[in-house]
């Protein structure tokens, strides 16, 4: 799927008007603690289910602070599921979730000196780590130590970049940084060979780095609501797997990329990938432009 037309990039950031997901208003609106809603109630059969299973789920509990009866549970944690409440602090402590692989974090409301990252970046078989819908500026580069994580949401923060380390997570698979302030790309994101869906939509970005045509198993590239002027020259003939390219409110046009080596490959796989939708009545994401296939 192709998504292009013609955009002004606007001096004060990306249009957002079609952007593909939005913050949680719940922790835009308010950073209190709703009083009148009683906080999940934390009994001995949970502590023990917890325990035995390894999953802890706590969204929308009316949190401020991983409870102690979470802590008790130990190195037996797969997946931690605290999105969804007023937690200010992450410490370092969650270094004691060795085997947790799942960790969720979002609409927290978080600030930069809220995570402990020293922690966190201890937890070497973590494969999922969701930020996103909080309040963080930089993403540091102790990120990198997160060797075994297969995907990274950081959506709707207020990243202005993302660190060099990136590179350093071989076995990524999904990206998530849309709707944040970021400018520019490392270089080194091209090492991240296993990258199947990269987003990043509403931000500031003007050009993506050249490594990018490093990324054979790129299959989604969603770049809408930026101040993206070009593209990698070898991004169509290099990234075979591509079949989806999001361009909405880009200054990039459909003649523009007809000029690239390989458009008309990648042209036939995400026709073909279209079609394979509406042959088995799957709508999609909604987003696909009809209308776009009208001027080629």
């Amino acid at each position: 799927m192709l998504m292009a037309s013609q955009g002004l990039h606007q001096g004060e950031g990306p249009v957002l008007k079609e952007a593909s997901t939005r913050p949680i208003s719940r922790t835009a609106v308010s950073d209190k603690v709703d009083e009148t809603k009683p906080r999940l109630p934390i009994d001995k059969n949970r502590t023990d289910r917890w325990k035995a299973t390894g999953v802890i789920a706590l969204a929308q509990a009316n949190l401020k602070e991983i409870p102690n009866e979470v802590w008790d549970c130990g190195s037996g944690v797969r997946v931690l599921d605290i999105s969804e409440n007023f937690i200010k602090e992450v410490p370092a402590r969650i270094s004691s979730f060795g085997s947790m692989q799942k960790f969720f974090l979002q609409g927290n409301g978080l600030s930069d000196e809220s995570i402990q990252w020293e922690g966190i970046s201890s937890l070497k078989r973590l494969m999922h780590l969701s930020i996103s819908h909080n309040n963080l500026t930089v993403l540091p580069s102790a990120v990198g130590s997160l060797t075994s994580l297969k995907q990274l949401d950081v959506a709707n923060n207020k990243l202005t970049s993302l660190p060099n380390e990136l590179g350093l997570l071989t076995q990524l698979e999904i990206l998530k940084a849309n709707n944040n302030r970021i400018s520019s790309l490392p270089e080194s994101t091209g090492n991240c060979s296993f990258l199947m869906e990269v987003e990043l939509s509403a931000n500031i970005i003007s050009e993506l780095p050249e490594t990018f045509t490093k990324l054979r198993n790129l299959k989604t590239l969603e770049l809408n609501n930026t101040g993206l002027k070009t593209l990698p020259l070898g991004l169509f003939k290099m990234c075979l797997q591509l079949t989806t390219l999001g361009l909405h409110n880009t200054e990039i046009t459909v003649e523009f990329l007809r000029q690239f080596e390989g458009w008309e490959d990648f042209d036939e796989r995400r026709r073909t990938k279209h079609q394979k939708q509406l042959d088995f009545r799957v709508v999609g994401s909604g987003k696909f432009d009809e209308g776009a296939d009208k001027s080629w």
